[in-house]
């Protein structure tokens, strides 16, 4: 209750709400939107395409398939708690591909917030990465929050090598089998040192 009271939200954060066009370097066009229901299908369907080592790498341990009740979670995130953006062809909701997911969920009671992201291979090495995270960022200020962590395996250089460019700080998780915790501060100090 008593983050919950410190928690403040920013008057003049960016609206994730919006829709972003993209056009990558590879020229494809990609819209970054706000995860609508309608996405179910078109998520699944790239999960089906993803290899062994990206669903290890996100989810990190295998997955045959993502379980229905968080693909509804996924897609139907709480107002306030969640926010997921995803990275569509410009077709409206339900009609277009999905290549890239962000997702970050508030942790109860606290002023941090966990984040995950997928980029399929289709769309790795385009820089998409990081406008994800921009938007990750975006929210947790947006919500007041302090921290912003995520756990990623050692071998994902990709993840590690982004979240040290924005300014993650690495620390190993004991008895993890590999996972190193990745974590932002972004109170007011930590924001100001790095303007």
């Amino acid at each position: 209750m008593e983050a919950k009271r410190r928690r403040k939200k920013t008057a003049a954060a960016p609206d994730p709400g919006r829709r972003e066009s993209v056009r990558l370097p590879d020229s494809r066009e990609l819209w970054l939107r706000p995860v609508h229901p309608a996405d179910a299908g078109p998520i699944a369907g790239a999960f089906d395409l993803l290899s062994e080592d990206e669903i290890r790498r996100r989810y990190l341990h295998p997955l045959k398939a993502l379980a229905p009740v968080y693909l509804a979670q996924l897609v139907s995130p709480e107002p306030g708690r969640s926010y997921v953006v995803v990275a569509a062809e410009p077709l409206p909701p339900g009609e277009a591909l999905v290549g890239a997911v962000a997702r970050v969920d508030l942790d109860p009671g606290t002023e941090s917030a966990e984040f995950a992201i997928l980029v399929s291979h289709f769309l790795a090495g385009q820089g998409l990465g990081k406008r994800l995270m921009r938007r990750v960022v975006e929210w947790a200020q947006a919500q007041g929050l302090r921290r912003l962590w995520g756990d990623v395996l050692e071998d994902n250089t990709a993840m590690l090598a982004l979240a040290q460019a924005i300014g993650f700080r690495r620390e190993h998780v004991p008895g993890s089998g590999g996972q190193v915790r990745v974590t932002l501060d972004l109170g007011p100090a930590a924001l100001k040192s790095r303007s």
